[in-house]
């Protein structure tokens, strides 16, 4: 008995070591240390086994995610696909989608200018704006009526032309002023607001987060589970994206 015993701990303790993602320690050292490239600005921010046997997709810092050999000697940049049922399923992206929800999780709302749904919140969005693109004013408009059915809107800004601009110094204003939500309707009615600053505003924060969760323009709207939905879209449109139709 006792024999038995110790064999399988023996057995146990020469068994492959596994990383918290499943990946072997030594797969994943070797991946990190074959990919990263300082000349390039690459580095390795983390190693998952994928769908594809022999196959890991490797997520760079700051960068894109590949698809890497476990030797480390080929890697492929695209989005992986799964062929099921005749239908494409984008795997890349739905792990993009889980990052995207972990990065907009960790936003508290009050750093968000927020449009709260009338009676029960059936679901809502997060939407990079900005107050002087068309279809952000347009989905603007739109938004008691987006309230009105259920969606609470969340906004975070994401000044087109980047920190500094005018833009910025408009979306500056609006989280700064005491009536955030007045002041972001009438800078999207091209109202004059009175120019006010504040310390620890959101701004560039939104801004920078926007980028990292891939927004390339505005409106850019994050669902509750990550999915990133860019450019305007109506409310019935809305609605039936969001499986609330």
């Amino acid at each position: 008995m006792f024999k038995t015993v110790t064999a399988g701990l023996l057995l146990a303790s020469a068994s492959v070591v596994l990383a918290a993602d499943g990946v072997d320690e030594a797969v994943e050292a070797h991946l990190r240390k074959a990919l990263t490239n300082p000349g390039m600005n690459l580095t390795v921010e983390s190693v998952a086994a994928s769908e594809v046997p022999g196959m890991y997709a490797v997520q760079f810092e700051n960068g894109p995610l590949v698809y890497a050999t476990e030797d480390g000697n080929y890697l492929i940049h695209g989005d992986l696909f799964r062929v099921t049922g005749g239908q494409y399923v984008n795997l890349s992206e739905k792990q993009r989608d889980l990052e995207r929800k972990e990065l907009m999780d960790a936003v508290n709302t009050d750093d968000m200018i927020v449009f709260a749904a009338e009676g029960e919140t059936r679901a809502y969005i997060n939407v990079f704006t900005d107050v002087t693109c068309f279809y952000c004013q347009k989905l603007h408009k739109e938004v008691p009526e987006l309230n009105k059915r259920g969606v609470e809107v969340r906004y975070l800004a994401f000044p087109r032309a980047g920190l500094g601009s005018a833009s910025y110094d408009l979306l500056v204003t609006a989280w700064c002023s005491d009536d955030q939500q007045s002041a972001l309707t009438k800078l999207k009615n091209k109202e004059n607001v009175p120019s006010v600053t504040c310390d620890n505003n959101p701004v560039k924060t939104d801004y920078e987060l926007g980028q990292r969760v891939g927004v390339r323009g505005t409106p850019a709207l994050v669902t509750a589970e990550g999915r990133l939905i860019p450019g305007y879209q109506t409310v019935d449109q809305l609605m039936a994206t969001l499986g609330l139709d």
